[in-house]
């Protein structure tokens, strides 16, 4: 009778009572593809050493497990973790400005020059997801999270004791290097961990933490600056920086499902050739129906058995070419790029639209900013549930389809183009100045239910290539976002404050159509255009 198959690919649990033939180190090795599904057998035969054998030690292969059937406390503790991440990434984007006026003079550099840090930032932001995303989903999430996370660090550390304007525009682009990875791989992190039943509540987590970071940035840099020195600004970060980067290093597990199965085929075969030098070769794949074998494991990963200057080669084109080559990629990111901007063009218009208009002090503006953080902790508090509604309301016909998660943001994305022409024509002396500050929360819940439609979208459909697609957008909308706040005060000022938002506003108003296109039209586009959808 053959020995039971064990489910769970635990080598305790192999039974070992049969006798079979032997073999030898001239039989042949016999290479099985290995996924999460393979059952496993232990090795049946006695070494021809006798029983004073040295035994060797099985290999405990319970941590190669499948990363979406973790345990929840698992999960939630990744998660949480890469949401405190993802919170100061963006908020070291924005929490530059606040200290502006005294780098200027430190400098003895122009306002606008200073600003230059904030785009200098955002391009490395920009720029370095484009290789390290696609890089991760062949080498892993850990090790790229690791060692970005410590380019952060250590960036910070340079912004915060650089004595000269070079210095720190050479730091802060290399701090957004490191930092990009809490922002578009977190993403990837949150598809590969979570069934796309259950991505709704994470995704929208991860997303209100982007958005909440960027406004909360200048809330707090802002009263750092004033009770301090900006220099603090990048001290009280690199602090927070170090805490999350050793929680990472300690809590954190490898989340890329092809990566684990490497390192579990690595371990059987160890495990098999430390078992041939005491003499045992034969080994059982299915004692049912095949003799016993040499054996080892394998996956089928072309990318990983490519020369590492392919795989660095894939890195580098496959996000351009899904922004380019793929009418879905293209335009979710012009929709978030735009939208991101906008956010970046409020948030640097707010000390001069109040400074000028309703007579604010530093400290008062900085205050308007929380406005920005309580629209995004209510839509992220909407975000967590409009799919359950969604599904509540529409259950007898919604299909299980990617396109569902755009119905929030077609109701919610006009928010974006409400909250723009509502601060730009409520900003005046007559008006009391919580009415604009209110339009400010309306266009960030607007902006973050953008954001959500974006993320949980490209991960749906994209699947294993959901960091790619995302870094491809996450290029557009920091590329973008970092130019803006040099022409904001410029734009203001000619165009005044309510013509310069209903510009923005009107484009806003036309993006909104794009998650109604896709609502109708977006399987079409999967199944003719998109050649890396699933």
């Amino acid at each position: 009778m053959p020995p039971p198959t064990v489910p769970t690919a635990t080598p305790s649990a192999f039974h070992n009572d049969i006798k079979c033939p032997a073999l030898d180190k001239e039989s042949s090795i016999t290479y099985l593809d290995l996924d999460f599904e393979t059952k496993l057998y232990l090795p049946l035969t006695k070494s021809p050493l006798g029983e004073a054998s040295p035994k060797v030690k099985a290999p405990k292969l319970d941590r190669y497990v499948r990363p979406s059937e973790w345990s929840s406390a698992r999960k939630n503790t990744m998660l949480c973790i890469a949401c405190v991440a993802t919170i100061f990434a963006s908020f070291a984007a924005s929490a530059y400005s606040p200290g502006a006026e005294q780098m200027a003079e430190e400098f003895h550099v122009s306002h606008v020059a200073v600003m230059v840090g904030i785009t200098s930032f955002n391009m490395g932001f920009a720029i370095a997801p484009m290789a390290l995303a696609p890089f991760s989903e062949v080498r892993g999430r850990k090790p790229v999270f690791l060692a970005s996370g410590i380019v952060f660090l250590v960036c910070n550390i340079c912004c915060a004791v650089t004595p000269t304007y070079a210095g720190m525009l050479i730091s802060r682009f290399f701090a957004g290097v490191g930092s990009s990875t809490f922002s578009t791989m977190v993403g990837g992190l949150v598809a590969d961990i979570y069934h796309a039943r259950d991505r709704n509540l994470p995704m929208a987590l991860f997303s209100g933490a982007a958005v909440l970071g960027v406004g909360l940035g200048p809330l707090l840099a802002g009263f750092i600056a004033q009770g301090t020195t900006w220099r603090w600004i990048f001290h009280v970060q690199t602090v927070v920086i170090g805490v999350v980067l050793a929680l990472m290093a300690v809590r954190f597990r490898e989340s890329r499902e092809d990566v684990i199965l490497r390192s579990k085929a690595q371990a059987l075969n160890h495990w098999y050739e430390s078992r041939e030098q005491v003499g045992l070769f034969d080994h059982y794949h299915s004692p049912s129906t095949t003799p016993p074998q040499r054996i080892r494991w394998k996956i089928e990963t072309g990318a990983v058995s490519a020369p590492l200057r392919k795989q660095v080669a894939v890195s580098l084109t496959r996000p351009f070419c899904l922004l380019f080559t793929d009418a879905v990629v293209f335009f979710f990111s012009l929709w978030a790029a735009f939208s991101w901007s906008v956010l970046y063009i409020c948030l640097s218009s707010i000390p001069l639209v109040f400074g000028q208009t309703h007579g604010f002090e530093p400290a008062q503006s900085n205050a308007v900013f929380a406005s920005s953080c309580i629209g995004c902790l209510v839509a992220t508090a909407l975000a967590t549930v409009q799919e359950d509604l969604t599904r509540k309301f529409l259950r007898t016909t919604v299909k299980n389809e990617p396109e569902t998660r755009l119905y929030g943001s077609c109701l919610q994305g006009p928010l974006l183009p409400i909250g723009l022409f509502m601060f730009g024509w409520t900003s005046y002396p007559s008006i009391h100045w919580m009415v604009p500050t209110i339009a400010i929360g309306v266009a960030t819940m607007g902006i973050l239910s953008i954001y959500l439609a974006v993320f949980n979208y490209l991960a749906d459909v994209y699947g294993t290539s959901a960091s790619s697609a995302i870094a491809a957008q996450s290029f557009c909308r920091n590329a973008l976002g970092g130019v803006f706040p040099l022409v904001t005060t410029q734009m203001y000022k000619a165009m005044t404050t309510g013509g310069a938002s209903s510009f923005l506003g009107g484009f806003a108003a036309l993006l909104s159509f794009v998650p109604w296109v896709l609502v109708f039209y977006g399987k079409r586009f999967r199944e003719a255009r998109s050649v890396y959808s699933k």
